[in-house]
């Protein structure tokens, strides 16, 4: 089972560090899932699990662990052996109701969080990336990004005029050698509002702005509630709603607070009306 984790989250790391990066690079991000989803679906294959049942081998062999005969009966642990799995054999124990089992699972909580909609969702939004030129400007994703999932964020006629000053924006930035070097979506942001382009292109700039939203927030979200977990304890299962908000506060917000010195929070509190002595 430990080699059985390890071969999983050897393909599933890299897309949860992506993931929880607050800076998410989309475009990165659903290249991960589907590179993901394929490598988990080679495993379960035949091939797949001849390969890892290899390296359990030569693992065992090497630091002399009795090696188990896949074709001979499971029995149970701990438990009498007539009544379980009577006739069943360690190959069908190991394979199908754990490395298969297992592999299932990861692959069907990977299409959970990452189904039709949010896949559609996040290509739509990939197409506003800006490496190289622009390469994924796709006219017809961020038109459907905006009619289908942010269609009550704009008037009848914006839409109307969008695909037009899509065209007209991409292809003005696509020639302005200021935008040639930006890396992810918060870089082109700036520039258009440096550039003043946001003020020209205010349609195109409103759409950008709801997809910059969405990956924070989510992940923000995440890491609030993971946060609360971890500061409401069970000893603590009786916090006051108000004492909890200002640990939470400090806790998600830790990489700000660092940078506040003791003297500033101690100046800040001798100036107040009670006089408290810190």
């Amino acid at each position: 089972m430990a080699h059985l984790m390890q071969e999983i989250f050897g393909y599933t790391d890299e897309l949860s560090r992506a993931l929880q990066k607050q800076d998410q690079d989309i475009v990165h991000a659903i290249e991960l899932v589907d590179i993901t989803k394929y490598h988990l679906e080679g495993l379960r294959t035949d091939p797949g699990w001849d390969d890892f049942l290899k390296k359990v081998t030569s693992f065992c062999t090497k630091h002399k662990i009795k090696i188990v005969d896949m074709e001979g009966p499971y029995f149970p642990a701990g438990r009498p052996r007539r009544g379980f799995f009577n006739g069943a054999t360690n190959y069908h124990r190991f394979k199908v109701d754990m490395y298969v089992s297992v592999i299932d699972r990861q692959i069907s909580e990977l299409n959970g969080r990452f189904d039709e909609v949010n896949t559609d969702l996040l290509s739509c939004m990939a197409a506003f990336y800006p490496l190289r030129l622009f390469a994924a400007y796709d006219q017809e994703k961020l038109v459907r990004l905006a009619t289908k999932f942010y269609a009550n964020d704009f008037t009848s006629d914006e839409l109307a005029r969008l695909p037009c000053q899509l065209n007209m924006y991409v292809t003005h930035v696509r020639r302005d050698e200021r935008f040639q070097n930006l890396k992810n979506l918060c870089e082109l942001s700036v520039m258009l509002v440096e550039t003043n382009k946001h003020e020209q292109y205010y349609i195109v700039y409103k759409l950008l702005k709801l997809v910059l939203i969405l990956p924070v927030a989510t992940a923000s979200v995440e890491r609030v509630f993971s946060s609360m977990n971890y500061v409401k304890n069970k000893l603590r299962s009786k916090m006051g709603d108000d004492y909890l908000n200002n640990c939470l506060v400090t806790f998600v917000e830790r990489e700000f607070f660092n940078q506040v010195k003791d003297e500033d929070v101690i100046n800040l509190f001798q100036k107040g009306d009670r006089k408290v002595i810190l």
